[in-house]
């Protein structure tokens, strides 16, 4: 790029390990810089390549500009995205604008699913099977369990349907697709971030996150199942969701405890909503659904 930057200012926002900051250069023009430690190169250059695909598919996001390394370690500049958190404009839009803005998440997903997985990846059934087996174990361990029934009905769920991820696709994932990873510019329009959890699996599974979308906004989780689907939502998805979802959450519990009473509060809360929502994991299609508007 070979440009000069006047200010750098810290963006403390978010779960990422990279620091990030804000650039300015001298025409006053603002861009994202995030410094990782050198023995993630190779991790953030995959990263990076991966994202240029990505914005080639004409996702609106922030593009890869410039990749290297510096004395803090491995490094990438981004455009910086004008405008404020998803999650704290969407909820205070009218209905039909949280639908659209769902349909329009649901199609980019749609396009960053385009890019497959290379054909090296060990079958998706039994690499998922090995993560349900941690998450039982890591449940089983935590000092902390789940009331009123609600793991044994997890568990039982996983248990029935842990065969289905089996033969499934795998395509490039963003690795933590939810309402808290994007952003609404200035021109109204929905723009996606934060790549850095990214990887390869069933593209289905990339809904998981989808409960951060369903507490907040349950019409734009809807929206978001609607425009991936274009509207012709299969029930196998709705199936595979709940065997992600409740594997999912079972693991929340125990991923809480080190960060304290706030965490596990907010787990044993969305717990309750996954149970609620599949009536005691009774039925796959969960209660926030409510196709188009």
């Amino acid at each position: 790029m070979l440009k000069k930057f006047v200010s750098k200012e810290p963006v403390l926002k978010g779960w990422s390990g990279d620091k990030k900051y804000c650039l300015t250069d001298e025409q006053g023009n603002r861009f994202l810089l995030r410094v990782t430690p050198i023995e993630k190169y190779d991790e953030k250059m995959k990263e990076y390549e991966l994202m240029h695909r990505v914005a080639e598919l004409g996702v609106p996001m922030c593009d890869p500009l410039e990749f290297g390394t510096c004395d803090k370690g491995v490094y990438s500049i981004q455009t910086w995205i004008d405008g404020e958190d998803a999650e704290t404009i969407m909820p205070n839009c009218p209905a039909a604008k949280q639908y659209t803005y769902g349909m329009d998440a649901g199609r980019f997903l749609r396009k960053i699913h385009s890019i497959p997985a290379p054909e090296t990846q060990e079958d998706w059934g039994i690499r998922f099977n090995r993560k349900i087996d941690r998450k039982l174990a890591s449940y089983e361990a935590c000092p902390l369990k789940y009331e009123n029934g609600q793991a044994e009905a997890f568990i039982d769920y996983i248990n029935k349907n842990r065969h289905l991820p089996y033969g499934r696709p795998q395509t490039f994932q963003h690795g933590d697709y939810h309402i808290g990873n994007m952003m609404i510019g200035r021109d109204g329009k929905l723009y996606i971030i934060d790549f850095n959890r990214c990887d390869f699996g069933d593209p289905w599974e990339e809904f998981n996150r989808i409960v951060w979308c369903a507490q907040k906004v349950p019409v734009f989780a809807s929206g978001m199942v609607d425009g991936y689907f274009d509207g012709a939502v299969p029930m196998g998805f709705w199936q595979l969701l709940a065997l992600y979802i409740s594997s999912n959450t079972l693991s929340s519990l125990p991923w809480s405890v080190p960060f304290g009473e706030k965490e596990i509060a907010t787990m044993r809360n969305q717990a309750n909503d996954v149970f609620n929502w599949y009536k005691g994991m009774s039925d796959p299609v969960p209660a926030w659904y409510c196709k188009s508007l």
